[in-house]
This record gives C-alpha cells, structure tokens and sequence, in this order.
C-alpha cells in the first residue's frame, strides 16, 4: 500500500488554525463494504471541507477490490478550526446498511477508522543553527597530528547533533567534509522518523476499533443519522 510520507501521530499534538493536518481514512482489515464506506466519506469530507471554506485535497490512495472503493485514502485539510474538525472525525465510523454486494449477507452494521497526522517539525538547516569548533586532530597521522587545530566539529545547536572531520591538513577541507557528515546524519535522523510514523500509520490500518463510533451514517443515501460532535 503506497502512502505519502512526513506525516506525525496527532494524539499528543495540539493543533492551531491556519495549518494542514493528514488526514486517514481506513478500512482495516474490513470487506469490500469497509472499503465502500471510505469512499463515501471521502465525499462526505471534501463536502464539509467545502462548506466550511476550508481546503481538502486527496493525497494518496489505496484502491479496493471492487470499483470505486478504497482501502486506504489520505487527505490534506488545510485553513481554519481544524481542532474541532478533528474532534468530529477522529475515531470510528459506523456505516448501518445491507451489503451491495452480498444482498443475502444478514450483517448490516460496518465499520472504518480516521486518525490525524501532521508534518513532523524537522530542522531546518540555517547558518545560525551551526556551531563550528576547531580542535586538534587525534590519532595516526604522522608530524602534523596534534601540532594545529586542523579537525573541525561542527554542532547542529537545535538537534544537538554533531559530526567531526579531521582527515585533511586543511582546516577550511575539514569544515567541508564535516559539514557533508551532519547533512547525512540529519537526513538518516528524518528518515529514521519517517519510518517510525509509517509503522505508526500501519498499526493504525491494521487496528480498527469498533463500537462506540464517533459518527453513524445509514442507508444507500449514506445520510449522517447521529454525531458525538
């Protein structure tokens, strides 16, 4: 299943207005009904977004077995009061209506879950983030080691990260080599996070809560029949 990466559990985030939030719209490991029931909320979603004057646009999607349905979709929700719209959908949703594609089937009751993410808040690399520091080269290297402040350590202040280069006999090389190795660390510390939130959005997937649903629609008309919000 393809997703868009970047995104941050919003459990413990307290949301501000004029932002965009990820929202997931998943069917677990539900039937082809589950997935039919993400579809309509997706239009039910980019419908109130709309009347609200806000902006939702779809991300990415993981199609259904049938046509038109989806296991998984992502939506981007930008503009304002977006804590309240997240109390409305967060949670699960209940669907109470007879299969369309199993007219015989006797269970009529179907459920998806919503979770919210944001961007994670990742450094940003500015001039006045970095503190270089100019040391004494340790180790193997012959009459120069040790006789000038040639290695360079250089500190991302706002991470606390740091990377040292001290193979070059030119301090101004050293400040470069040392500069490329904290590029590298922050970007294996941002792919690191990456791969921890799509753990986090796969558990989310994977474990749909049932019961006490924070919205339930009814009916072929998908109409809303009660809200917690």
């Amino acid at each position: 299943m393809a997703y868009v990466r970047f995104f941050a559990n919003l459990e413990r985030c307290n949301m501000e207005d004029n932002e965009t939030v990820w929202m997931q719209i998943t069917a677990g490991q539900g039937p082809d009904e589950c997935c039919l029931v993400v579809a309509r909320l997706v239009e039910a979603v980019l419908k109130e977004t709309a009347e609200s004057g806000n902006r939702a646009n779809v991300i990415d999607a993981a199609a259904g077995n049938r046509d038109g349905t989806f296991k998984s979709v992502l939506i981007a929700v930008e503009g304002q009061g977006l804590s309240q719209f997240i109390r409305r959908w967060q949670g699960s949703v209940q669907w109470i209506g007879k299969s369309i594609y199993r007219p015989e089937h006797k269970r009529k009751n179907w459920f998806v879950g919503i979770a919210f993410y944001r961007l994670p808040e990742m450094p940003t690399i500015r001039s006045e983030d970095l503190k270089f520091e100019a040391m004494r080269a340790s180790g193997p290297g012959g009459q120069h080691t040790n006789k000038t402040e040639s290695a360079v350590r250089v500190t991302h202040i706002p991470t606390g990260i740091t990377a040292v280069a001290q193979e070059e006999r030119s301090q101004h090389l050293n400040r470069k080599l040392a500069l490329g190795r904290l590029y590298e660390k922050l970007d294996q510390e941002k792919k690191d996070a990456e791969d921890k939130q799509q753990k986090q959005r796969w558990s989310d997937h994977s474990s749909l809560e049932r019961g006490n649903p924070i919205r339930v629609y009814e009916g072929a008309d998908f109409r809303l029949k009660t809200s917690r919000y």
